[in-house]
């Protein structure tokens, strides 16, 4: 969530580069131009994949922000002591600013809430994508993420230049950004943008900002765990079961430590310099899921251990849904709007949004008390101004309105307030609790992912007791042990400044699409369409062939360079032009095909060389794979000419 002033939008700039479209082929016509301006060199030049060890940039710090759907907060640790990471958890800090403000005040402040599901969700995201404030004013969401980054960036480097006033100004931090792993390509790009727009890095040092799937870190964070800061749902009792019984000999001492790191700063948390107690019970081979439950999603990854102290592989691509903690929330939003009008509660949170923001901050603090096994019932405050606009657009007070919906479990308590029964509260949950669950369900059922005996769950929505309760009925018949971590809402952020201290733990991931170039191929006759079909300077082309780098879902590991090497596609040739493509599926042959979409593109100018006849010229192309991000180079081996270019999935 997020606070911010009403400037106006004449007062917002968002720099970014003129985009320019492709020429448009006449219908039925191959392009070329724009499509395919190289062919493969016959025999082809294409070696096998080859893995390179990714070049990051030296640091003195890591500086972690885990941007979460209704808290987020910022951690950091120094390289100089890598074992220490101090937490900045700031919570709810905008909504209860926007919530102390006077009325009037509260005009001139545009609020977002929840905001980061709206890339998520959003079908067509670009860089000019607008966000909605609780009044109604909208805001470009570029500016509404890097206004909240931004304010990341000042924060944390105050903390550090009081913590280490000799901390050198350049080069000095790597940043680490968390994002949901089952966001889609855009969304992904999207915070980088933010980032460079909130000034975290520039475009030129861009080595220097991390992006870190959620779950992921939360698993690089679990690696570290020991027996007494896991609870073991299985078990109801912190560290029991089979791992209890081989406690680590130094496990006091290294506990006695942490407490005085504690005493010494409060906010800082001591992790192990190698792995916890769990882990060393694990061997090499053995699997596990993580479910990280948040504010907006539910992510769930499946690693194996390559080997038990090492590296890890991602089983099976990142899966999950939209179901977090606001699920919740929305299921009482609708509530609301049974009872007294989804018409009122729409206009009430357009005109009252302060008021609505108390009401929000009510039901939080009532849904946090919820359990499978609480008795009473739980009363929820009415802010006195829903009660007198209700009363002024409908003419008869809330009492009646509950009196007269169909609503029975929800009554009008005398003190004034909603009073709800437990299991009325219970079922707020039940949709989206009962999503998680299918979905981890689903996901174990795969063939890929067999042999599974161990979930982690972890996020803030993981802290429920509904949650904890419902997911353990469910699995731990089915022999899967649920372990949740203790402060299990800092797991991803703590993960995050560890994954930026060795960015390499992850090893092996599966690629979420299909990524290739367009180029000309040889036509031939019966494998080929007619349509495709370009006859130049006598020579019979096939245009728009999808020629494959990766596939989705298989297997790349981390600094995994693919190669092809091309040439012009006509003599005389000045420039090549490279067009990065992607989609969904496996099979698909050209850039023309349903799915197929353009997400780049590399522009070499060529050179005058005596080394290559003009129709041979090789052009070696390279994608590398297995990070977070997807690194395209071409180079003119005869001249030794690079150029690199960034996946690019938010101009269309």
């Amino acid at each position: 969530m997020l606070a911010v002033p009403d400037m106006g939008l004449q007062g917002l700039y968002i720099g970014s580069s003129p985009e320019r479209s492709p020429v448009p082929s006449p219908p039925g016509s191959p392009r070329t131009q724009e499509s395919c301006g190289i062919a493969p060199l016959t025999p082809s030049q294409s070696p096998k994949p080859e893995a390179r060890a990714p070049q990051h940039a030296p640091f003195s710090v890591v500086v972690a922000i885990d941007f979460g759907t209704t808290s987020s907060g910022y951690a950091f640790s120094f390289a100089s002591d890598p074992e220490a990471i101090h937490m900045m958890s700031f919570g709810y800090t905008a909504r209860d600013y926007y919530h102390d403000l006077d009325p009037e005040e509260a005009r001139d402040w545009l609020y977002f809430e929840k905001f980061k599901m709206k890339i998520h969700s959003a079908t067509d995201l670009t860089l000019k994508t607008q966000l909605e404030a609780v009044n109604g004013k909208k805001m470009p969401a570029l500016e509404v993420f890097a206004h909240a980054l931004r304010f990341f960036k000042e924060h944390a480097l105050q903390e550090l230049r009081e913590q280490c006033p000799s901390l050198p100004e350049k080069d000095t931090v790597r940043w680490v950004l968390t994002v949901p792993a089952i966001w889609k390509q855009p969304a992904k790009q999207f915070m980088r943008e933010a980032a460079y727009l909130a000034g975290l890095v520039s475009r030129e040092d861009a080595e220097q900002l991390l992006i870190a799937l959620e779950p992921e870190a939360a698993s690089v964070y679990c690696r570290k765990l020991r027996l007494h800061q896991l609870f073991d749902l299985s078990s109801r009792a912190p560290g029991s079961g089979r791992l209890g019984e081989r406690r680590s000999i130094d496990s006091s001492f290294r506990q006695a430590r942490e407490q005085l790191r504690r005493s010494r700063h409060s906010r800082t948390f001591l992790v192990e310099s190698g792995i916890g107690e769990l882990w060393a019970e694990m061997q090499a081979g053995d699997r596990y899921v993580v479910a990280d439950c948040g504010g907006g999603t539910v992510d769930l990854t499946v690693h194996q251990l390559e080997q038990p102290h090492g590296t890890l592989k991602e089983l099976y691509k990142a899966s999950g849904g939209p179901y977090g903690a606001v699920g919740v929330d929305l299921a009482f939003e609708q509530l609301l709007g049974r009872i007294f009008g989804e018409d009122f509660i729409t206009t009430f949170k357009r005109q009252r949004p302060a008021a609505w923001v108390d009401l929000t901050i009510a039901f939080e603090a009532r849904k946090r008390t919820a359990g499978p096994h609480r008795a009473g019932a739980l009363n929820i405050s009415l802010p006195f101004s829903f009660i007198d606009f209700y009363r002024k657009q409908r003419g008869h007070n809330v009492e009646t309105a509950l009196r007269r919906s169909s609503v029975n479990f929800v009554k009008w308590s005398s003190q004034g307030m909603l009073r709800m029964s437990c299991e009325a509260m219970n079922e707020l949950f039940q949709p989206t609790v009962s999503g998680i669950i299918q979905h981890i369900e689903a996901l174990l059922a795969r063939p890929e992912v067999q042999g599974v005996k161990l979930l982690f769950l972890v996020g803030g929505f993981a802290e429920s007791a509904v949650l904890q309760h419902a997911v353990q009925a469910a699995l731990g018949a089915r022999g899967l042990r649920v372990v949740v971590p203790h402060d299990v809402g800092l797991t991803i952020l703590k993960g995050a400044v560890l994954f930026g201290q060795a960015p390499g733990v992850v090893r092996v991931r599966r690629s979420p699409l299909t990524y290739g170039v367009g180029v000309l191929n040889r036509f031939v006759a019966g494998r080929h369409p007619p349509e495709k079909l370009l006859v130049r300077d006598g020579r019979r082309w096939c245009t728009d062939v999808f020629e494959r780098f990766v596939a989705a879902e298989q297997s790349v590991a981390l600094g995994e360079e693919v190669r092809r090497s091309y040439c012009p596609a006509r003599p005389g040739q000045r420039r090549v032009l490279i067009n990065l493509y992607c989609c969904a599926a496996e099979d698909a042959r050209f850039i023309t095909d349903p799915g197929v979409r353009k997400c780049g593109a590399l522009s070499l100018e060529l050179e005058p060389s005596d080394g290559a006849s003009p129709g041979r010229r090789e052009i070696r192309a390279a994608m590398q794979f297995g990070d977070t991000e997807i690194k395209v180079t071409a180079v003119d081996v005869s001249t030794n000419r690079s150029v690199r270019a960034a996946i690019d999935f938010l101009s269309h």
